[in-house]
């Protein structure tokens, strides 16, 4: 394979090919990804961007395959998961630097522990470091934004850059890093002194309050649709009557209504047909466009 010597050249190692993208994503759907690097190092990192570069391939990142739908026909080109080499952390100074492939649960959890306030919205986001800053993740009135100092990233051409907050454009879940592709490789957040105890017991609380009303024991992306200005997203397609609404093994929770979960063999259309049934209904009921917070990536299982 012409595509496995060109790796070798340059100095990628950690390569796997035909790989099944529903053992990496949290709704455990998705279609084989035609090459998948899983970096060690920033030079393996730009050793996969070059290959690409120099075969004409597409590419794309991916950190805990949270917020991500993998369609059935999988992924062509090449997927970058950034994994354990690159979730080192550093608590100093009212700030916590983490690397991009640290769970973003985690980095707050440091932060609690380190008496730094700030991060605690983040305790309920089941992604990486890299995916929250690259979409302005938020939960519970906080976001990305609000905390972030800076951000190093890799363009495309292979160049270390560091862009702070102003650089990224934030607004609500983007930041212009969804238009201009760049690997996030770590970022720095600037927190407040807090009692980490008292802060921690909050935390609790509010862990309680989601076990009790989102679907966390199934495989699911989290929240699907953007809450529109205004309204909730949840309460809208309760609202339409499709909570519990299953396609295959898809189904719209009949826990928390802006969940898809998946019963155990659900399929990328599955999950496309129940958010086409949620946004047509909202619209129709209530002259409402939901929007897609997730990402859809891959070919349909016919784009092969």
């Amino acid at each position: 394979m012409e595509i496995a010597s060109v790796l070798k050249d340059n100095r990628v190692v950690h390569v796997s090919f035909d790989e099944p993208m529903r053992s990496h994503t949290t709704w455990r759907i998705g279609g084989n990804a035609d090459v998948f690097v899983v970096p060690e190092s920033i030079d393996e990192l730009q050793g996969a961007l070059a290959t690409a570069r120099s075969m004409g391939l597409p590419w794309m990142v991916v950190g805990r395959g949270s917020n991500l739908l993998v369609q059935d026909g999988g992924i062509r080109g090449v997927v970058i998961k950034m994994g354990d080499a690159f979730a080192q952390i550093e608590a100093k100074d009212r700030t916590v630097v983490a690397g991009a492939g640290r769970s973003i649960i985690s980095a707050a959890h440091v932060a609690l522990r380190s008496n730094l306030q700030g991060l605690e919205f983040a305790t309920g986001i089941p992604g990486s470091v890299g995916g929250a800053v690259m979409m302005n993740a938020g939960a519970n009135g906080g976001e990305v934004k609000d905390v972030l100092a800076w951000a190093e990233v890799l363009t495309p051409l292979g160049e270390v850059q560091r862009l702070d907050n102003s650089d990224l454009n934030f607004s609500y879940r983007y930041s212009r890093l969804k238009d201009s592709p760049a690997i996030v490789l770590r970022a720095c957040f600037r927190l407040q002194p807090g009692d980490g105890a008292e802060l921690l017991e909050r935390v609790h609380q509010s862990s309680l309050r989601r076990a009790g009303t989102q679907p966390l024991s199934q495989p699911s992306c989290g929240s699907v649709f953007r809450n529109p200005p205004g309204d909730y997203a949840a309460r809208l397609v309760e609202a339409a009557g499709l909570k519990g609404l299953r396609h295959g093994d898809a189904q719209i929770s009949d826990k928390h209504a802006n969940f898809i979960v998946n019963l155990g063999q659900a399929k990328a259309s599955d999950v496309l047909w129940l958010m086409q049934q949620a946004q047509e209904t909202v619209a129709n009921q209530f002259n409402v466009h939901l929007e897609t917070e997730v990402r859809i990536v891959g070919e349909p299982v016919s784009g092969r």
